[in-house]
């Protein structure tokens, strides 16, 4: 596939299969990833792979944590501005209404709204989960660079047949996986990565997000 059309065909998976992904598999992808680009090759990013029994202990600790507190929220970072504005409310409305209508959950069913959000903490079923985090004395253009990474990283898995979700859904839950990771005090976690093999027959996946035009987001200045 030509990178064209890997951009295109890819999704935000939310559904995978029971299929292991080895260390070697990982180990590869991310070796590829590292020649993304960073301003001064900076390289700011940390990954931390998540898998096997670990992966397991992470989930069962998040869960515990939500059941303790399940309207707790940890994150440090907004993933959406507190007021999103237009277009982009709508945008963001109307991709969550979509899902939810393929999956036959009415707006009036919010129990089943937020088991199916409760699958982030589970990577959707993904045996591998990345988590990434910058150093705090990093600022905008290093995120710009880690964003750079991701989408290197979720490229080149679907190069290798593999799928992605990037899960900025994490970021509720960051204190909890930060203590889990032993993340030093300097390091910020900014969100997770599901990776594995995307069930195909999963209604979810089904989901396919829109775009703009070009025209709607690029200006042309030619004199």
């Amino acid at each position: 596939m030509t990178v064209a059309e890997i951009l295109q065909s890819r999704i935000s998976t939310r559904a995978f299969l029971d299929k292991p992904v080895s260390e070697h598999q990982v180990r590869e992808i991310l070796d590829i990833a590292r020649w993304s680009p960073s301003g001064g090759n900076l390289q700011p990013w940390r990954v931390h792979v998540v898998t096997g029994t670990a992966r397991e202990r992470l989930v069962e600790t998040v869960k515990k944590a939500i059941a303790e507190n399940p309207m707790a929220d940890e994150s440090e970072i907004h993933v959406y501005p507190p007021k999103l504005s237009e277009p982009w409310r709508t945008r963001r409305y109307e991709l969550g209404e979509a899902m939810y209508d393929l999956l036959d959950i009415p707006r009036e069913n919010k129990m089943g709204r937020l088991m199916q959000l409760a699958k982030n903490y589970e990577f959707f079923g993904a045996p591998v989960g990345l988590f990434f985090s910058l150093n705090r004395q990093f600022d905008k253009g290093q995120w710009a660079h880690l964003g750079m990474l991701m989408q290197s990283i979720a490229l080149v898995a679907e190069e290798k047949g593999l799928s992605t979700c990037m899960q900025e859904a994490w970021a509720m839950r960051a204190r909890t996986v930060t203590e889990f990771l032993g993340l030093s005090d300097d390091e910020q976690l900014y969100c997770g990565m599901a990776l594995g093999y995307g069930d195909k027959a999963a209604k979810v996946n089904d989901l396919r997000s829109s775009r703009v035009t070009v025209d709607d987001f690029a200006t042309f200045i030619t004199e």
